[in-house]
């Protein structure tokens, strides 16, 4: 089977496939995984060929742009159009060599869908957010505001989408495009219990569970009760991690803090505490009794895979959907403030109350009871021999 994969650049949607990938490649399965340099690494890792997508004037890559698109759709869909349009002379003439069995693309990287749709293609979406369709979408809580600006809007989109269909794109309208209906092969890193909606899904939707890397480096408990600080990678709130610091100082719990570059920042570091600017998540999750969390559906599942009751403190839409679905389930509580007594109140709770350990267990239990990568791989296999 030959794979042409696209993704986007971004770490939290390319690292939950590079287990499935290597799967592949060691059953002889041959993957042209198209990324960009920063991931070209982990990517060639994995076994697969890495194809660059760096140097297109592809402007998905500006961080700045990246941040814009989950609030603005029109910006979305010209960045989208643009960023497809940029790298067509490239993939057109990649998918003649390559000449792929099937198209696996993350469910944002829209480039990926629109070349299998272009060249006829068998197509896989790769998914490691919830699966969003009309009744799942209200997790989202989009307003009557949002829906009114895009219809407004619509006439820019679909001038955009002309300019599509002029490259040979069979684009009818942004909902081809965007929106994924039952019969849509779709792979979906989570489980049906965790996935909200997931009985609306139908029988070509494959919950394969989390996707869990391997411990490296473990990390020592010192204290009953140990927990986990994390923002993920993006997080700049001085002012949260001064506060927490300040309201557990002193506790008989072990604090491990990852704050990416921030860590400079604080000098004098409580004896109960350690703080990084990046630690090996899964061993310090095996460890913890708490953690609080931005709520990326990673880093969520990865807690929750060990058990562990979440701290919910999300920053985006995505984030908010995930700690949605985490309260409704009872595995987390979400943190009203960033105030020092907030802080403390939450992790009480989650540490104090069984019910919510508990709760966080069940989802660990679904998330164990998945097929995993190896469904994931027949079903592929299945896809692309019909």
């Amino acid at each position: 089977m030959r794979i042409a994969w696209f993704c986007i650049p971004a770490h939290g949607h390319t690292n939950p496939t590079l287990g499935l990938v290597k799967k592949l490649t060691e059953a002889g399965h041959q993957i042209w995984y198209f990324s960009f340099e920063e991931f070209r690494e982990k990517i060639e890792n994995a076994g697969a060929t890495f194809v660059s997508c760096d140097g297109y004037d592809f402007e998905m890559e500006d961080k700045d742009n990246a941040d814009r698109v989950g609030k603005d759709k029109v910006f979305a869909t010209e960045l989208l159009v643009s960023s497809t349009l940029a790298l067509d002379d490239m993939t057109s003439r990649a998918i003649e060599d390559i000449k792929p069995d099937i198209v696996v693309s993350d469910s944002v990287a829209f480039w990926g869908k629109l070349v299998a749709m272009k060249h006829n293609l068998p197509y896989v979406s790769s998914t490691t957010t919830f699966a969003f369709n009309r009744y799942s979408a209200k997790y989202m809580q989009e307003s009557v505001w949002d829906i009114g600006k895009m219809l407004f809007a619509m006439p820019r989109i679909n001038k955009q989408l002309k300019r599509l269909r002029e490259k040979g794109y069979p684009v009818k309208s942004l909902l081809d495009i965007v929106q994924n209906d039952n019969d849509t092969n779709t792979i979906v890193y989570t489980s049906k219990y965790f996935q909200p909606c997931a009985e609306t899904f139908s029988d070509r939707y494959h919950f394969i569970g989390p996707s869990m890397r391997p411990i490296t480096e473990p990390v020592e408990k010192t204290a009953d009760k140990t927990i986990y600080i994390s923002m993920g990678t993006v997080n700049q709130n001085k002012q949260f991690y001064r506060n927490c610091i300040n309201a557990l100082a002193g506790a008989d719990w072990q604090v491990i803090i990852s704050m990416g570059t921030n860590h400079d920042h604080f000098d004098e570091i409580p004896n109960n505490m350690q703080v990084y600017e990046s630690v090996d998540q899964m061993a310090v999750l095996s460890i913890a009794d708490a953690f609080i969390t931005h709520c990326g559906m990673n880093s969520a599942s990865e807690g929750l895979y060990y058990g562990v009751p979440l701290v919910l403190f999300p920053q985006t839409p995505e984030q908010n959907a995930v700690a949605t679905r985490v309260e409704e389930l009872g595995a987390g509580v979400r943190l009203q403030s960033i105030s020092g007594e907030d802080i403390l109140d939450a992790l009480t709770k989650v540490l104090e109350v069984p019910h919510y350990k508990e709760c966080a267990g069940r989802v660990s239990e679904s998330f164990k009871a998945c097929g995993g990568i190896e469904e994931a791989k027949e079903f592929l296999e299945q896809v692309a021999s019909r």
